[in-house]
């Protein structure tokens, strides 16, 4: 029979990983953030685009680009509903489960 007693070690360590998420979730919301233009304006086209074709059977790279786009959509919502222009940027308050999307597309 096949070892898995680490998936048993994992998902103890993800009942700790979700204590931790609600201990930090008290004290972490928003934050501001500065966003140059070209950015801000291609997160709010994100935001504003209609997507026409329904979702089908999609590999697990596919999910994680749709994850991904979804992500950028939020992220033009809060710049569209109450992003401040500032010259060629705009300051935001940003949720952090959406910087934290950003910062792992970025890496």
């Amino acid at each position: 029979m096949e070892d898995r007693e680490q998936y048993v070690r994992y998902r103890q360590d993800r009942t700790v990983l979700a204590a931790v998420g609600a201990h930090l979730d008290s004290q972490i919301g928003r934050i501001k953030v500065r966003l140059p233009r070209s950015v801000a304006e291609a997160a709010v086209a994100a935001w504003d685009r209609e997507e026409t074709g329904g979702v089908g059977e999609e590999s697990r790279e596919e999910y994680e680009l749709r994850d991904d786009a979804a992500e950028l959509a939020f992220i033009g919502l809060a710049i569209s509903s109450h992003g401040l222009w500032d010259g060629e940027e705009v300051v935001v308050d940003l949720d952090v489960v959406h910087i934290a999307a950003a910062l792992r597309a970025s890496r």
